[in-house]
């Protein structure tokens, strides 16, 4: 298997090789290069022709940041609009680098029709040897228009869980809670698990002793779950609710409770239930057991 994927290379630069030496061949049969040459024979470099590349690329960077920093202070907490902003200003950053190469080119005297038009057969080389950069802003300009997620979705790839923090035309950043940030390549954000479409559920498995009146503590669980709603209504969205009796344990008999949250929170949600179901198991005289073990002696 591990041969298979180091051949890989290998076939592809070989295909890669064939590929530009059958570009040559064409290209030196049918005056290709010559029509290339021709398109810069007028070029004409001085000191007054690098004044004014400056100046173009300081008007173009200027234009960039400019409509960079308008796109900052739009301010919308509508992901699909925060989306789009994210689009814009990764797509403008190429639209920036081709406006200051034909602009340059222009202003070196070159005709770049004639060089465009003679450098299509070196694009096609460099597609073959781009295939995942095609890939990938091929899936990117697709997710968007199919609205697979948004700049502030919640998401799940490939095991790893995150908010996503922006979109480009090649890359999706994905930031944890613990503020880790993983850069995907759009095209491998494949089997997409979007948590932020439907809440999610913070569990909380709460031990009790054998001895517990359970009938008892089931009666005062009602009053208890609203009570934690009331103290974190900010975080929960509904009562949390008890489930039932989840595990009969060595030492211990196990309880369930499930709450319903946004996906962000469903970290702090699960240990705040924990905290706050164990403040009310004690207050109401129900201790947590610790792992035990009886000795019988004939």
């Amino acid at each position: 298997m591990d041969n298979k994927k180091g051949s890989k290379p290998i076939v592809k630069l070989i295909v890669f090789l064939a590929v530009c030496a059958a570009a040559v061949g064409i290209g030196t049969a049918t005056g290709l290069f010559e029509s290339v040459g021709s398109a810069f024979s007028g070029i004409n470099f001085n000191a007054a022709t690098l004044v004014r590349l400056v100046i173009m690329i300081a008007l173009v960077l200027a234009a960039e940041n400019l409509i960079l920093f308008i796109f900052s202070l739009i301010k919308t907490e509508n992901h699909r609009r925060q989306t789009l902003l994210s689009i814009f200003g990764s797509a403008l950053k190429y639209v920036a680098a081709i406006v200051i190469i034909c602009w340059g080119l222009t202003i070196l005297g070159a005709d770049v029709g004639t060089v465009v038009a003679g450098m299509g057969i070196v694009a096609l080389i460099i597609g073959f040897g781009a295939e995942s950069l095609i890939a990938d802003m091929v899936t990117g300009i697709f997710m968007i228009f199919e609205n697979q997620y948004n700049v502030g979705d919640f998401v799940e790839v490939g095991g790893f869980r995150g908010k996503v923090s922006s979109i480009g035309i090649r890359t999706t950043c994905l930031e944890d809670a613990g503020g880790n940030v993983k850069i995907v390549n759009n095209s491998a954000m494949t089997n997409i698990l979007n948590r932020s479409d439907h809440s999610s559920r913070a569990v909380s498995t709460i031990a009790i002793p054998y001895e517990t009146d359970l009938e008892a503590l089931e009666e005062k669980l009602p009053a208890m779950m609203d009570g934690i709603f009331e103290r974190h209504a900010d975080i929960l969205l509904s009562p949390p609710v008890y489930l039932g009796v989840d595990a009969l344990a060595d030492s211990s008999v196990n309880l369930k409770f499930v709450a319903e949250v946004e996906d962000k929170n469903i970290f702090g949600a699960a240990r705040m239930l924990n905290r706050e179901l164990f403040l009310c198991f004690r207050k109401a005289g129900v201790e947590v057991p610790f792992p035990q073990l009886d000795v019988h002696r004939k």
